[in-house]
């Protein structure tokens, strides 16, 4: 698992058999640089709607099977058609990406999770498709991972995102809890954050738990895949814990000790 900013993408993992990392790295370069458009630089809001714009239409390029004459979508577009995957999930990529340049912030768990179906799961989906995955068990559960995942990472960087302007906790969590925004903007890691914070720690474990039979049902090496994703994820989540939710002043991240345990613990799994 990736633990650097597209987290919650495998990226040519030890573990992935080689003849599937051209896929996964012309997927990957899609929706590391779609993202990029979306959230670095200085772009202004329209610029980078247009540059998102752009890239849905080398989409229908593709769609129709047209040649492409940049080099990043005419990878993309081979390794599409080498496995018969669908362009859906890169639209939806595509159509979170957009939500992220006009939407800094979420009424409620619900609109949370909508958005997390677009920005993550199809990350999930598109894996499975490589490996010729497609029953409803599985694509469910990877779902939940995917969201898991992109759960994790939001907690990881509350810091990293209010400087961007964002606040991914849903509103009506922060009001529940008592905690407002000028608290977020202060990294305030008094009693409210902090049982706002084990709650949404407890709700990313929770999903990431249900989703985690997937791991144990492929066989081969998609399921040690898993395995690591999932151990990864619950273990970021035991980082928060432990620095008492204060994502403020040190971001949670794994470290060479926390891989053996994942490793352990992916062994007993």
């Amino acid at each position: 698992m990736a633990v650097d900013h597209y987290e919650n993408f495998p990226v040519a993992s030890l573990l992935m058999p080689r003849r599937l990392v051209p896929a996964v790295e012309a997927i990957y370069a899609f929706a590391r640089s779609a993202d990029d458009l979306a959230d670095e630089g200085d772009a202004t809001p329209e610029q980078r709607l247009a540059a998102l714009q752009a890239y849905e239409a080398q989409l229908d390029v593709i769609a129709v099977d047209q040649p492409s004459v940049d080099p990043m979508f005419a990878r993309l577009a081979a390794a599409l058609r080498a496995h018969r995957l669908p362009l859906q999930p890169l639209r939806d990529l595509l159509s979170a990406f957009r939500q992220d340049v006009v939407t800094t912030r979420y009424a409620d768990y619900g609109a949370l999770l909508d958005y997390c179906r677009r920005s993550a799961n199809p990350v999930g989906r598109l894996m499975l498709g490589l490996y010729e995955v497609d029953d409803e068990a599985s694509l469910r559960d990877a779902d939940a991972i995917c969201t898991a995942l992109q759960l994790i990472n939001f907690w990881q960087d509350v810091a990293i995102d209010i400087d961007k302007g964002r606040i991914y906790l849903p509103r009506e969590d922060l009001a529940r809890f008592g905690v407002s925004e000028d608290d977020i903007a202060h990294g305030r890691t008094g009693p409210a954050w902090r049982a706002l914070m084990d709650f949404q720690v407890e709700r990313a474990r929770a999903l990431m738990l249900q989703g985690a039979p997937l791991a144990t049902r492929l066989p081969g090496r998609i399921g040690w895949e898993l395995r690591f994703i999932v151990q990864g994820g619950l273990r970021i989540l035991d980082a928060i814990e432990r620095v008492q939710y204060d994502v403020f002043r040190r971001r949670p991240q794994l470290k060479r000790r926390d891989w053996i345990v994942v490793a352990w613990r992916a062994l007993r799994m």
